[in-house]
């Protein structure tokens, strides 16, 4: 079996377009919005300035890189997309301006495949033309997130119409989006934790029932993820997404690939964080050398380098799996778990190498360090998917034998 990951002439020219319009543009538009010590910009002037990103984008041919040519996106397959999203995600807006951000990249790819024709153009077209934004919203905090089939979120029949009444918080964008993504509970004489219990609704915002109840403060600061209250809600059966009972594997469909642009973002901060690392330990004079030629610090740096190589091997190769219309579960769950990890303990590491300077808000990385926590958790926790993995692992030997299958199947 061929792996090979080297890109097309046409996508390394995708790549190096990616990369001057974020390095030449999007990072010098807003930097002094994003400067801590004078703003230079009001809200509503950097409001225009993304917002004319976004327009600059479109006109460069730089918009959708992860959506179908025929519905306006460059078409580019999941080995392809990871080299953009790496780029774009130099800057904490480069996603959004090229409108490949979550949660909206997965709703797009959600709606694409399991919108009815009249869903997508009223849901999906705005999405894809950036004049709306959405919301996913399945966690709950009376049950454990990692295990949607406990949602307690119930959705009944009455007439024509369904009334829906639950609790959901960390809904990211709430207070952004135009519509939500719901996944409620419709089967009730189904045991606990049959997967066909949950029926996902596309809710238009703000909607009576739909009430905001705050945004979550986190370690990060209120970033928008929302508490939402919802009490009886009415939704029409139009609203049903993907037909009744089919709300988990909807919301599966959806989290697997998006855990893998999660990773393709996230190489992107610990590639920042390891440049930083080795541009600091070459400019830091200390007991008669540089930090540089000391022996602790190679050591940080070459764990840092061997992790992130790894961490870029595991995504392409998961991607291209993807791409082959191959079964990618398994290695997008060991992706997910070994990038997550890998971030935290390269920013950390670099925090170390800068010293005080590190832990300050200075540089970025006290910020990056906070981010990276978030994504141990994020669409699965570390926990859930080393379950995973190592429920596929015996499997995979009990039917074989061997398990090869399970650890990526490649001819080694």
């Amino acid at each position: 079996m061929a792996i090979d990951f080297t890109l097309a002439p046409e996508h390394e020219e995708i790549r190096a377009r990616v990369r001057a319009f974020v390095q030449e543009t999007v990072i010098p538009a807003v930097k002094p919005f994003e400067d801590s010590e004078e703003k230079v910009l009001t809200r509503e002037e950097y409001l225009r300035t993304i917002f004319d990103l976004r327009r600059r984008a479109r006109q460069e041919g730089l918009w959708l890189p992860h959506m179908p040519k025929e519905w306006g996106g460059m078409g580019l397959g999941h080995v392809e997309l990871a080299m953009v999203q790496a780029e774009a995600a130099k800057t904490r807006l480069g996603p959004w301006v090229l409108n490949c951000a979550a949660p909206d990249e997965g709703n797009m790819h959600t709606l694409l495949h399991w919108g009815t024709d009249e869903q997508k153009e009223r849901y999906l077209r705005p999405l894809l033309d950036g004049v709306k934004m959405s919301c996913f919203a399945m966690t709950e905090p009376e049950v454990a997130g990692s295990d949607p089939t406990l949602i307690r979120t119930s959705a009944v029949k009455d007439g024509d119409e369904w009334v829906i009444n639950g609790h959901k918080w960390f809904i990211s964008n709430a207070r952004r989006a135009s519509f939500a993504i719901l996944i409620a509970k419709t089967e009730f004489d189904l045991p606990e934790g049959a997967r066909g219990a949950n029926t996902a609704f596309l809710v238009d915002l703000p909607a009576d029932g739909w009430n905001d109840v705050r945004e979550i403060e986190t370690m990060h600061g209120s970033t928008g993820h929302s508490e939402i209250v919802i009490t009886d809600l009415r939704l029409p059966d139009s609203a049903v997404l993907g037909g009744r009972g089919n709300g988990h594997r909807l919301g599966q469909y959806r989290l697997g690939p998006a855990r893998l642009a999660h990773c393709m973002r996230w190489i992107s901060q610990a590639e920042t964080a390891l440049d930083m690392m080795v541009g600091r330990a070459l400019d830091r004079f200390s007991h008669g050398s540089l930090l540089a030629d000391k022996q602790g610090v190679q050591w940080m740096i070459a764990d840092s380098a061997m992790e992130l190589y790894q961490c870029k091997l595991m995504v392409l190769h998961a991607a291209s799996k993807i791409d082959k219309g191959e079964d990618f579960r398994t290695e997008v769950s060991m992706a997910k778990h070994f990038v997550a990890n890998s971030l935290n303990r390269i920013v950390d590491r670099a925090i170390q190498v800068h010293g005080a300077l590190g832990y300050s808000t200075d540089t970025p990385l006290a910020h990056m360090f906070q981010h990276a926590r978030w994504a141990r958790f994020a669409d699965g926790a570390d926990e859930i998917h080393q379950m995973r993995i190592a429920e596929r692992t015996i499997e995979a030997y009990r039917a074989t034998g061997s398990t090869r299958s399970a650890t990526g199947g490649l001819p080694l």
